[in-house]
């Protein structure tokens, strides 16, 4: 740690914080997660392999790791414009085709973690930045988990009001729980709240095992459609994980007109750009 110049916690979190470095050698600018060892071990490794194992634009990139006799230390890429959910909170809530534009970053993104049997399991405002142009980048892996194909885990974890009802329920849960947050995300993006809201976390569990929730008025027919699809307790009708896989949700009419290709290659216009 003595080979960087350290600068303001960007964030904290149960097993450590976030902080903004500069090496001193190259006055590169980094971020570096500080973890507790105490906290760690089984957690900490496999966070690592995940890190590892991913290369992708929508992701953080993991630039390397090292450790004194406190912490563990993972230096990560330093994505100047901030939590999305800053952004996010200050418009108080999106319209569609800037949300359009948000859901198929992060769609992309989750995309290449399944191809890599990896379920994510924390989707949140709070755990997606912007970068520099203003493009998407996942980040906190910290509940991410390589599970095979048609395989489950049992693990309890994620913010309550992105839960889906497997993992509530513990009936064990595979990469079907993304696209269950993936629905939540859209629907918080374009109404400011999350569909299963209380401030009784219990009454959010069971608000979300009912599995009713109403739509603003301004939610257009194709987003209520798409959100209805997602938000499905039946596996066997929730998109994402039927036959087709995520061509469900790339070829449904919102996201009707979007390039596909593009948004892999991130030449699709972000709404909000990075102010250095």
């Amino acid at each position: 740690i003595s080979d960087f110049e350290q600068g303001p916690i960007l964030g904290t979190g149960s097993f450590g914080r976030v902080l903004l470095v500069h090496t001193k050698a190259s006055r590169e600018v980094c971020a570096i997660k500080a973890l507790s060892k105490a906290h760690l071990i089984i957690h900490l490794r496999a966070e690592r392999d995940v890190l590892r194992m991913v290369n992708h634009p929508g992701l953080v990139n993991f630039l390397g790791g090292f450790q004194d006799d406190n912490c563990v230390y993972f230096v990560m890429e330093y994505v100047c414009g901030g939590e999305f959910f800053r952004h996010l909170k200050a418009k108080e809530k999106l319209p569609e085709d800037h949300a359009r534009f948000y859901a198929a970053e992060v769609l992309d993104a989750f995309e290449y973690l399944h191809s890599n049997d990896i379920v994510y399991r924390d989707l949140k405002p709070e755990n997606l930045l912007l970068d520099s142009k203003g493009h998407i980048k996942v980040t906190d892996l910290g509940f991410a988990k390589i599970v095979g194909s048609g395989k489950r885990t049992y693990t309890l974890c994620g913010t309550p009001d992105y839960l889906a009802p497997e993992i509530i329920l513990n009936k064990g849960h595979g990469m079907a729980v993304d696209w269950w947050a993936f629905g939540v995300f859209l629907y918080e993006m374009m109404a400011g709240f999350p569909p299963f809201y209380d401030e009784d976390v219990t009454n959010t569990y069971k608000k979300i095992l009912s599995g009713r929730f109403g739509f603003p008025a301004h939610f257009s027919v194709n987003a209520r459609d798409l959100i209805r699809k997602l938000l499905q307790a039946d596996l066997s009708k929730r998109y994402g994980c039927l036959a087709a896989g995520t061509n469900d949700i790339k070829n449904h009419p919102w996201f009707k007109g979007l390039d596909w290709n593009k948004v892999a290659r991130r030449e699709e216009t972000p709404p909000i750009r990075c102010l250095l």
